[in-house]
């Protein structure tokens, strides 16, 4: 399909031109006056966002986007207070989901048929399983911003040639590579425990791989005692056996994931494996471009695990992150930013950027693109990984209200760390089903 979009015409078409912002993008902090502005993540598609908003700028100063970074957990908090307290920029990064939810419930974003008479042109290009996370009762209220996002086993090529040993493709597999190597001396996972989150993508897995996806369907539906689900109990068993094995690195507690320390695990040679969402990739590439050019870094599916009745084409992660426009937004800062979603995100350039980037747009017919990148078998092998996926399951901290999110995510640290028993942490989860 042709990547390049007509403009979009917009309701707030033939306003005045009054965004006063300079043609290069901004980090000191929202746009001033009557200028729209965006906040987004550092680290991963951090690149091809500042690039888009850089090149959109210089092309158009009169609809000029101040853009701001931070990093990914100073962020959550940082848009929840200013969502709440009336402070929101105009383009609000997200992940969709029951945060998106909670947004559309409380009026503080607009759906995208308000920002143009031809919603279709914005919508058509994406993927339906992608664009879907955007979508709240039927209504588009966020539109992808950034590429595929599964999560992915990776794995450090040249410690399993020492070993002699193949990615594991089930769990009894995973378990038996442990102490093989830990025998010489080296950790078997990379984890950035510190932040938490890289922990529920464990127990996201092996719950979908025990239970399949409708034990996670009951609990996002609230479903009474959902989270004692024995695929969830077995999930949890298993997660305290890999930890009491050794299973991670030492001290994973103290390593922060928005930092890349765990990644450099991997890419330094002392850790074998490192499950992480797509988004890795490109921070992997950007600090270790050698470490890829040299074949190191592998990649596969998280294993099956036996009896189990999950597909084990079925993956989770992020489908993609998102933009929502803020309700408090101005006519003049909507209009800016309806342009910016038209004729800047996911323009001919802004797909180039994401692939030379190492990340897959979610856009449909780009498999020809894929192949004339310098990455093409890892690229078609993630968009064919999300394409394909009869569920694509949303992270569980964006999936769920975010006072459930918080819940899971401290009681996910005490089931990692022995504090609380797999029973305990159920028990504990069910707990919050009538506190949404």
């Amino acid at each position: 399909m042709a990547l390049g979009r007509r403009r979009t015409a917009l309701l707030a078409a033939g306003t005045a031109a009054v965004l006063t912002l300079g043609a290069a993008c901004g980090t000191g902090g929202p746009s001033q006056g009557s200028g729209a502005n965006a906040w987004a993540l550092t680290g991963g598609d951090e690149q091809t966002i500042r690039s888009s908003f850089e090149s959109w700028n210089a092309d158009n100063p009169d609809h000029a986007i101040d853009v701001e970074f931070f990093a990914n957990d100073a962020y959550k908090q940082k848009i929840r207070t200013s969502i709440g307290a009336g402070g929101a920029p105009t383009l609000i990064f997200g992940w969709g989901g029951g945060t998106l939810r909670e947004w559309v419930d409380a009026d503080k974003v607009v759906p995208i048929s308000e920002l143009t008479d031809d919603e279709a042109a914005l919508t058509d290009r994406f993927l339906p399983s992608v664009l879907d996370t955007g979508v709240v009762d039927g209504t588009t209220y966020a539109l992808p911003n950034n590429g595929m996002q599964p999560v992915l086993l990776y794995y450090n090529k040249k410690l399993f040639d020492r070993i002699d040993a193949e990615p594991p493709t089930t769990w009894d597999e995973l378990m038996d590579l442990v102490p093989k190597f830990k025998d010489e001396g080296i950790a078997p996972f990379a984890m950035g425990g510190q932040s938490r989150w890289p922990q529920l993508m464990w127990l996201e897995y092996l719950v979908d791989r025990i239970g399949g996806p409708e034990v996670f369907d009951a609990i996002q539906a609230n479903e009474p005692g959902a989270w004692s689900h024995p695929a969830v109990l077995k999930a949890g068993e298993m997660i305290q056996e890999l930890e009491s094995a050794g299973g991670f690195i030492r001290g994973y507690n103290s390593i922060a994931a928005d930092s890349g320390a765990d990644a450099a695990l991997l890419y330094t040679d002392k850790v074998a494996m490192y499950l992480m969402g797509s988004w890795a990739y490109p921070s992997i590439k950007d600090s270790a471009p050698q470490f890829i050019a040299d074949g190191h870094l592998g990649y596969t599916t998280f294993p099956t695990v036996d009896g189990g009745k999950g597909d084990p084409g079925n993956i989770v992660g992020n489908p993609a992150n998102y933009w929502a426009v803020s309700a408090e937004a101005s006519e003049q800062e909507r209009a800016a930013v309806a342009e910016y979603l038209a004729d800047g995100l996911m323009n001919d350039d802004y797909v180039t950027t994401l692939l030379d980037n190492g990340s897959v747009p979610p856009l449909k017919g780009v498999e020809d693109r894929l192949a004339e990148t310098d990455a093409p078998d890892y690229l078609t092998f993630v968009y064919e990984l999300a394409a394909e996926a009869d569920n694509f399951e949303l992270s569980w901290d964006q999936a769920l209200s975010p006072r459930q999110a918080d819940a899971l995510l401290n009681n996910l640290e005490q089931l990692f760390s022995g504090s609380l028993s797999p029973e305990e942490f159920c028990a504990a989860m069910d707990a919050t089903i009538e506190q949404r």
